[in-house]
């Protein structure tokens, strides 16, 4: 591997591709598939804020949950329905500081425990409050969660998988949600509470495994790097990027790629706290495409399907219970496949093309369920219905080619190490600030206006075609410090010839020894 490596020199412009052994696959190395078997354990941390948002709308159509809870309307249910995202904004002030100060790895423990008191609390809740204190205590613990364990997905990924892994951290939202939605189909069917306490238990299951097996995963290098454990960094990526190999060129150029990204910031006081956000032309830049991606993730209109669907439901006259809750779990796998397809096609397609082919598409089918929604309002036509219920699954095929997948690993891969946990701490403030002002003006503007309150999605959706058409930044094929670099500009060539100049020393010792004939190579 060193001999090919040896044609790049330490000026060149090109990236970590060439170094990369082609005969190691994730399928084929032992390795890499214990290491993506431990990716996953971080994964499930979406499911259960997955499984949060379908549990909510699936509870809402169950009577049994309506009489304990004595039925609740307007304001109680936007309440029901934002408590969740209301504790979330209470961890988010904790969240950098825990991922940044003790790791990725205990901060995921430390959500977990917060989450599995939560469900226990749910699933034995005797009032509405208990059930109040039982999302709120969700929320926290998925705050936290939530900002280290896609860190670490894309931290510690093998950087040939990494942008489908960490893309598939979102994606598997709909884990959780598929699970939500036909464990409550079939429990709604159980004339007591456990209709709605089993759904409960089962949200438990992702922190329930985490809680045990969080130790087994590997600690971020980077996290380590910038703690000044560079030797134990190095081991971690030699030990699942090259089988334990120390002077691998790929383990070399990463690591050296890191040192020289970490060490840099670490240099600049513009790269050091909440203000460095903003500090920089780049920085802001890329706030400004995180804050607008978290927003639209939200304001897109899937907001009426995810929490409210069954208000959607009512008004086009599909009122059973059974039918609500089937249409919702059939919803569920049809986002999992096409965001799962997503998934695996953002190096291929490149991140601008799916982010705008997302938002043109859900433009044009949410306008078609909007005239559909007024046709059958206005004169009652069953087939406007059923039109309503296709375009709603066309728009969400549209919605998961960008907006479950890449929201979080497109944060992520801009934001630099200094700034990734607080960067993307405010991604998920964002986005909790959204969905919280959503849940308590659905329902009333749906009361209201019906499907007239469509059109201001239709709106929103046009101007969110146009934003992304011009601050979006292509980024394909490129390490995360490649990928920050991109918005630093000088930085670029920094970490390309520190990368490559570790590469090079390590091809020119093997020269040396492979031409001392004393010396076995």
């Amino acid at each position: 591997m060193a001999v090919g490596a040896a044609a790049i020199g330490p000026g060149s412009s090109e990236g970590f591709m060439h170094l990369v052994d082609p005969n190691r696959k994730w399928y084929n190395n032992r390795r890499i598939i214990i290491l993506n078997g431990w990716l996953v354990l971080l994964l499930i941390t979406s499911s259960t804020n997955g499984f949060d948002g379908s549990l909510m709308n699936s509870l809402q159509s169950m009577d049994q949950w309506k009489n304990f809870f004595n039925n609740p309307q307007g304001g109680t249910l936007g309440l029901l329905n934002a408590i969740q995202n209301i504790g979330s904004l209470a961890g988010y002030p904790f969240a950098p500081y825990l991922s940044d100060g003790i790791g990725r790895r205990p901060s995921i423990w430390i959500g977990a425990v917060c989450m599995l008191a939560g469900a226990a609390l749910q699933t034995a809740c005797q009032n509405i409050n208990q059930f109040i204190g039982a999302r709120f205590l969700l929320g926290f613990g998925l705050s936290i969660a939530s900002n280290a364990a896609p860190m670490l997905v894309t931290e510690v990924a093998y950087p040939v998988y990494r942008p489908q892994l960490s893309s598939l951290y979102n994606t598997l939202w709909y884990s959780g949600n598929i699970v939500a939605s036909w464990s409550s189909f079939g429990t709604a069917r159980i004339q007591s509470d456990w209709s709605w306490r089993i759904p409960s238990i089962l949200q438990a299951i992702p922190s329930f495994l985490q809680f045990f097996l969080i130790w087994f995963v590997p600690e971020s290098p980077r996290y380590l790097v910038s703690k000044g454990k560079e030797s134990q960094a190095l081991r971690t990526l030699a030990y699942y990027h090259a089988d334990g190999d120390e002077t691998d060129p790929l383990v070399l150029y990463e690591f050296e790629e890191i040192k020289t990204a970490i060490h840099l910031d670490q240099e600049s006081k513009k790269n050091v706290g909440w203000k460095a956000l903003f500090a920089t032309k780049g920085n802001r830049k890329r706030m400004g495409i995180i804050i607008a991606i978290a927003w639209f993730s939200q304001w897109s209109g899937n907001g009426l399907v995810s929490y409210y669907l069954n208000q959607v439901f009512d008004t086009i006259g599909i009122t059973d219970t059974d039918i609500q809750l089937l249409i919702t779990g059939i919803l569920a796998i049809w986002n999992l496949f096409w965001a799962v397809f997503a998934s695996f096609q953002v190096d291929r397609w490149g991140r601008r093309f799916l982010f705008l082919t997302s938002a043109a598409g859900m433009t044009l089918f949410f306008t078609l369920q909007t005239i559909c929604s007024a046709e059958y309002a206005m004169h009652n036509t069953p087939s406007a219905a059923h039109a309503v219920i296709a375009f709603i699954f066309l728009f969400y095929a549209f919605y998961d080619l960008a907006f479950t997948p890449l929201i979080v690993s497109y944060t992520l891969e801009i934001l630099p190490y200094s700034l990734r946990a607080k960067g993307f701490n405010v991604f998920n403030f964002t986005i909790s600030v959204a969905l919280i002002f959503n849940q308590y003006v659905n329902p009333i503007a749906l009361k209201k206006i019906g499907w007239k309150y469509y059109i201001v999605y239709c709106c929103f959706l046009a101007f969110e075609t146009v934003f992304l058409y011009f601050f979006v930044v292509e980024t394909q094929n490129r390490t995360l410090e490649e990928t920050a670099a991109l918005f630093d500009g000088d930085d670029l060539d920094k970490l390309h010839q520190a990368g490559h100049q570790a590469v090079e020393v390590r091809h020119e010792d093997y020269d040396e020894k492979s031409s001392d004939p004393g010396v076995k190579v």
